[in-house]
């Protein structure tokens, strides 16, 4: 919806030889059957008068303008015209290599690059919970299984996050729903992860007549302010919600929250009987050991 509105915005300005470019990522199929046919409305034919090109940005939250200039990018055309005209633009700001297909594949990368990366790390979600079940450590376990020379299993968390791994995977569960068998899968061990990490907190919380229960993290990965598709901010309402004690939180890259009265993370562990890790960052890992020695710790990232 908000791509089609996007382009009939800009219907009243075209002119012959304007370059249209849509980064947002996007289902397969969005330039070629949504744009083009609204952007043929103006009585300009799409790739010969005006142009039409998808290029998905490939850019790290916290690095943006570094990674902008300087990450390779692929620029997909309605038709090879279209490509050209686009790759002349990004040419000249972009130091990375360009790389030239048609919009519809250039729409795929974007997903499958998002869709790779949910996957591997639904297999870590997975095998932290199996090695709950069986009683094992889940960080040497992994530490183990790397040592092969063509294994490298990520690292579990409280889940997946973010505007674009916990979304992405969606448009191509969506436009090939029989075939995305694998892909919708992962979505679900990971979407399932936060649900099982308040479990594991409700549990630990039986053995307290009120315990003052404390959250480390709202972000979606580590040392960044970003909150959207957050799986520990999901966790922190649902614990709100479950009024299972007292809840205290910090994020120390966040000044204020609506939800939560946000502490420094000292604070929360001397105050808290349970202490949940959400998120890994720095701040968290310099926290002195001995204050967590008497307390319940549930540490979803392994960085203690």
């Amino acid at each position: 919806k908000y791509v089609e509105d996007a382009t009939r915005a800009i219907l009243p300005v075209l002119r012959e030889g304007n370059l249209v470019i849509l980064e947002s990522t996007s289902p397969a199929r969005t330039c070629s059957h949504l744009i083009a046919p609204i952007l043929a409305e103006s009585g300009l034919k799409v790739g010969e008068q005006i142009f039409l090109a998808h290029c998905p940005e490939r850019v790290l939250p916290g690095q943006i303008m570094k990674e902008v200039v300087e990450n390779d990018r692929v620029i997909g055309g309605i038709n090879r015209e279209s490509a050209l005209a686009a790759q002349e633009l990004y040419a000249s700001i972009v130091k990375g290599q360009i790389f030239l297909t048609d919009a519809t594949t250039a729409e795929m990368v974007k997903l499958v690059e998002n869709s790779f990366r949910d996957v591997n790390i639904a297999y870590a979600n997975e095998l932290s919970m199996i090695c709950d079940e069986l009683g094992l450590n889940v960080w040497e376990l992994i530490s183990l299984a790397n040592r092969h020379p063509r294994v490298s299993i990520l690292r579990p968390g409280a889940g997946v996050g973010g505007h674009c791994i916990a979304v992405d995977p969606w448009f191509i569960v969506d436009t090939c729903p029989q075939r995305a068998r694998l892909i919708r899968t992962a979505r679900e061990v990971n979407d399932s992860k936060p649900h099982w990490v308040v479990e594991k907190v409700k549990q630990a919380a039986e053995r307290f007549k009120k315990p003052v229960i404390g959250l480390l993290g709202l972000a979606f990965k580590q040392d960044i302010d970003d909150l959207r598709e957050s799986p520990a901010l999901d966790i922190a309402r649902h614990l709100k919600k479950e009024k299972l004690g007292e809840l205290l939180v910090s994020e120390p890259f966040v000044k204020s929250h609506p939800d939560f009265s946000l502490m420094k993370p000292e604070d929360v562990v001397k105050k808290s009987d349970i202490v949940v890790l959400l998120v890994p960052h720095r701040a968290f890992k310099e926290i002195d050991k001995e204050l967590l020695k008497p307390k319940v710790v549930i540490d979803t990232c392994g960085i203690w």
